[in-house]
């Protein structure tokens, strides 16, 4: 193949540089089609969802209410008179024409009032759009109007979920800016690494990669919604693994070039050493890209539109990354890279540094396992107190006078969660016994369902708990209200809440099976490249271990506050975001994977030209040379990466941001700790048992590669076959 590429390379330029051009041309095209929707076809909640907006002009339902809140001065209560005609006439002045809000009116209402009648609160469902701000067409008169009102001389402020998250502030940021920050860092990291023009070259290939990649992208949105999230995942994630997989196949050439007999300008020699390049450390390149795509596949299978559009979109970086790498790349080197390789110096493709960290650690495999094994549990043990669910109200904001209002509203005594109730949807008949058995279920708070909302024959009730929905004791309420309703027929749940429940339930229902799938069809592809059973088990079992490290790192940070403050700016969050989780194990499981990938395949490839030289104890060579030949890689490859990260976390996004946070704390740890340690112990460790395989898996990998176009893709290593 790579012979091919190099005797047509017009024809390969050509077509990179029309797909780069068209799709950065297109790019804000396809942005401008993403979706904000986080649909759950088919589940209770959405269908209560739905069914709201339907019949009431698209309030409520899954978006949170604001909330309006006043306290009169002392010897005033809200239940007078005079109150509650100025607060009434304030309610029906800020909802916005078919818009749907409730306030103390009267029996019925008490819920809405605090014990001591002095403090109410109204809630208030503008019409939203289908964005990340669904009210920001009517926040600001809103804001307007409040900041003018006054009650019995009080002041009427504004709180709930919408104003705390500040996601009703503005336009969502292009995330052109993060992606410059990130290629000017890697850009530092390769100047370091090649000290030369070569530097450029990644940076060149990803700025190919990306926008053909949002040209695939807009395709996709022909089919089905893609989530706006997908932009920053393409232009941040995409940079870091496009200038990984180009740094992997720039470093070998360049090994390859430094071997005598091939530093000449010849065009053979240029050639041969690109070809033996691709048939090396492209082999690595195509192995990483597929179990990164594997990985994906989990959001993929997922019955969660949103979650699958990321798949499908993740799915399609490593894709096209590794195109870029294997094709464009070559072609690059053979015309350009001598001439790159400015000012050249001595090439050493073994690092000083890694050598000894490799000859230590094999040296003393077993303390070097313990430690590092130790070390990992101690960061993966917070996970076991992973709270799923949205922020909690009360950690958003902290500090601002909206975050201070809800403060005193819950201290007044309406429950925490006010701020995002349960919305049942009823027959308007059987509204009185539905609500008299919700306000019966303990943990409930209050709840409401004013005449006005009724319509078509059916009525709203909003029901909120007094904990949180994201806490344990709120989740516990919440599932409780759900079970009434459901055990009603015609009586729908929704609201964010029962979203949240649905959405763990689709997510994370079927856990098990996904994840099986997934290990299983990593173990095939890598048993098959390394030709062994126990390095692909070895390589899953550490996978599992920093990516549960990685969630231990983010427990502490955002749903414990031990740093995110000082690094962000931003409180703890409290519970993380139901579907961080799954996507942080899709992509950081297959990214992890990649550098395992890396240095096995130059332990294996080290292994089979010791082995053809006779040599019979192969095991400790073969480790301290493929770490010290890829440990400055893939120490680079991950320091790339965590800038991308870092620019990714700089998104004025949380969810985000906890994502950003995982990715880069878990290749940070897999970097370091796991293939710097880990690895290379445990492979000393389990010795000659490293290269067991099966012969009946040999004798059919021996009748495969006898099937036309099966062969060369079955060939490992420098085309050897192994025993």
């Amino acid at each position: 193949m790579t012979r091919w590429m190099l005797a047509h390379r017009l024809p390969v330029v050509l077509v990179w540089v029309a797909l780069a051009l068209v799709g950065g041309a297109l790019a804000g095209g396809t942005i401008d089609r993403l979706s904000y929707e986080t649909r759950l076809p088919d589940r209770p909640g959405q269908q209560a969802n739905d069914a709201i907006a339907q019949r009431f002009d698209h309030t409520g339902g899954r978006n949170a209410p604001l909330l309006l809140v006043v306290t009169v001065p002392e010897g005033t209560t809200v239940d007078s008179l005079e109150v509650r005609r100025q607060w009434d006439a304030l309610v029906d002045r800020v909802t916005p024409p078919g818009g749907r809000s409730v306030s103390y009116r009267g029996p019925g209402s008490e819920s809405l009032v605090s014990g001591d009648k002095r403090t109410t609160v109204a809630l208030v469902y503008p019409p939203a759009t289908a964005s990340n701000a669904p009210y920001e067409r009517w926040l600001p008169g809103i804001e307007t109007a409040v900041a003018q009102a006054s009650i019995a001389g009080a002041p009427v402020e504004l709180t709930g979920q919408p104003v705390l998250s500040g996601r009703n502030s503005g336009a969502q940021r292009s995330p052109i800016y993060e992606t410059l920050i990130g290629a000017m860092g890697a850009l530092c990291v390769l100047i370091l690494v090649f000290g030369s023009g070569l530097a450029i070259v990644p940076v060149l290939m990803a700025a190919v990669a990306i926008p053909t990649t949002f040209l695939l992208v807009r395709g996709v949105t022909e089919l089905t919604d893609v989530s706006f999230i997908v932009q920053f995942l393409v232009t941040l994630i995409g940079l870091g693994v496009a200038i990984d997989y180009a740094l992997l196949v720039v470093t070998r050439w360049r090994e390859e070039r430094a071997k005598p007999g091939t530093d000449g300008p010849e065009p053979q020699a240029r050639r041969e050493a690109i070809v033996r390049t691709l048939a090396s450390a492209g082999r690595a390149v195509a192995l990483s890209g597929a179990t990164v795509a594997i990985s994906l596949a989990a959001l993929v299978v997922l019955p969660v539109p949103f979650l699958r559009s990321v798949g499908y979109a993740g799915l399609l970086i490593p894709l096209v990354s590794v195109a870029v790498a294997l094709t464009l790349l070559p072609v690059l080197l053979y015309s350009l890279g001598d001439k790159l390789d400015r000012p050249r110096r001595q090439h050493r493709p073994d690092s000083r540094l890694w050598t000894r960290i490799a000859r230590v650690t094999t040296r003393r495999p077993v303390l070097s396992a313990l430690v590092s094994g130790v070390v990992l549990l101690a960061l993966a043990a917070p996970v076991l107190a992973l709270q799923l669910g949205q922020p909690a109200t009360s950690t958003l904001a902290q500090g601002g006078q909206p975050a201070r209002t809800f403060e005193r509203l819950v201290d007044a005594g309406f429950g925490e969660g006010i701020a995002r109730p349960v919305e049942v949807l009823v027959v308007a008949d059987a509204t009185d016994a539905m609500q008299d058995r919700l306000r019966r279920i303990n943990g409930v708070a209050g709840s409401v369902a004013p005449p006005g909302w009724a319509r078509d024959g059916h009525q709203v009730i909003d029901v909120w708990t007094a904990e949180d929905p994201s806490s344990g004791g709120g989740q516990a309420a919440v599932s409780d209200v759900l079970d009434t309703t459901r055990q009603n027929p015609g009586v729908l749940a929704g609201g964010g809440p029962a979203t949240d429940a649905d959405f763990i339930e689709a997510v994370y229902g079927s856990l098990g099976l996904i994840l099986l799938f997934v290990a299983l069809l990593t173990f095939i592809v890598l048993a098959r490249t390394l030709r062994s059973v126990v390095l692909p088990l070895k390589a899953l079992a550490l996978n599992a271990l920093s990516t549960c490290a990685a969630y231990g790192v983010v427990v502490l940070v955002w749903q414990q506050g031990y740093g995110s403050e000082l690094l962000f700016d931003t409180p703890a969050v409290g519970a993380v975001t139901i579907w961080i989780p799954m996507a942080v194990f899709a992509f950081l499981f297959g990214l992890s994977m990649d550098y395992e990938v890396f240095i096995l395949h130059r332990i294996r490839e080290t292994h089979l030209d010791l082995i053809a030289k006779g040599e019979r104890d192969t095991v400790v060579p073969s480790v301290v040379t493929g770490l010290s030949r890829t440990g400055r890689l893939v120490t680079s490859a991950a320091l790339i990466l965590f800038l991308a990260f870092t620019a990714l976390a700089s998104i004025p996004i949380t969810d985000v941001r906890v994502f950003a946070t995982a990715l880069a704390a878990g290749i940070v740890i897999d970097a370091t700790l796991v293939r710097g340690i880990l690895t290379p112990a445990l492979v000393t460790l389990l010795g000659r048992s490293n290269w067991w395989f099966p012969r009946p898996l040999s004798r059919l990998l021996a009748v495969s590669r006898q099937l036309p176009g099966v062969g060369a893709a079955l060939v490992t290593g420098n085309g050897q076959k192994s025993d």
